[in-house]
């Protein structure tokens, strides 16, 4: 079944004032290029971010995280301890976490690394075109970390990889796809600019697990992390601004979002 969700469903700004009311707290283990942004977008939707990348305390502060964000994007040997530890605490201790498997299909070794975290039972896989069809076994088109594939020739391919894994499949494009493998939803909008600014893919991830922190419903909560930024995105971009001013815009109206989805006192 396809269905749509967008920022005017009054659902989704209930769940974004479920994430305020929660503050639930995000384990990042992200790539170098969009720690602080990704931070700063937990932030701004009202989430408590935390980047503990070491080996060594990973898997411990999983245990004390509402739910965990394994991100691809810049490995390193040591990330990848710190990653299958993280993983495996989630997946032994209930926590949710979100895998966004960057650069998947492009490089071989990172393909192996990603296909080995899926054991792990990600709640969530958050990925461009590419990455997912690569990750689901088919064959696809993607140039390093971008894809050259649109999302709506991953959806067979992420209803597949969800229904084979358990898990809500999100695919981002200029319509982003979520599925669990029999639903899927369909959420439009956005800007063109999103593509011109590094880091919001992957701080989309870290948005999906604010999301599924604090509800169980993992197939809503992932359209609805997306249908908040598809609208700050839209609304980011009605100035025309340039990519820099649109990255401090889309912040913005990420904190803009928030604070209009605060109840009204009684």
């Amino acid at each position: 079944m396809h269905t749509e969700l967008t920022w005017a469903d009054p659902r989704v700004s209930a769940a974004l004032c479920e994430v305020r009311e929660q503050k639930p707290l995000i384990h990042c283990l992200t790539n170098i290029v969009v720690a602080q942004f990704t931070a700063n977008v937990l932030l701004a939707v009202g989430a408590s971010p935390a980047m503990v990348e070491n080996a060594q305390e990973s898997a411990q502060f999983t245990e004390s995280a509402a739910a965990v964000l394994v991100n691809l994007g810049t490995l390193s040997a040591e990330r990848e301890v710190a990653m299958r530890a993280a993983a495996a605490a989630a997946d032994g201790h209930g926590r949710p976490w979100v895998l966004d498997p960057v650069g998947v299909g492009a490089l071989h070794h990172r393909t192996g690394f990603a296909a080995e975290l899926l054991e792990q039972r990600p709640t969530v896989v958050r990925g461009n075109a590419s990455e997912v069809m690569s990750l689901a076994g088919s064959e696809a088109a993607g140039r390093g970390v971008d894809t050259l594939a649109d999302s709506d020739e991953a959806i067979a391919s992420a209803t597949l990889l969800a229904h084979a894994r358990n898990c809500v499949v999100a695919v981002s494009g200029k319509v982003d796809y979520v599925t669990d493998g029999t639903d899927v939803v369909a959420v439009p909008g956005g800007s063109a600019l999103m593509t011109r600014l590094t880091g919001t893919g992957c701080a989309l991830g870290a948005a999906i697990a604010a999301f599924v922190a604090v509800d169980n419903d993992v197939l809503f909560a992932a359209a609805a992390a997306s249908a908040l930024f598809k609208v700050a995105g839209e609304r980011a971009a009605s100035g025309n601004p340039g990519p820099g001013t649109f990255a401090v815009c889309l912040m913005d109206e990420l904190g803009a979002l928030s604070d209009s989805a605060k109840p009204l006192p009684a």
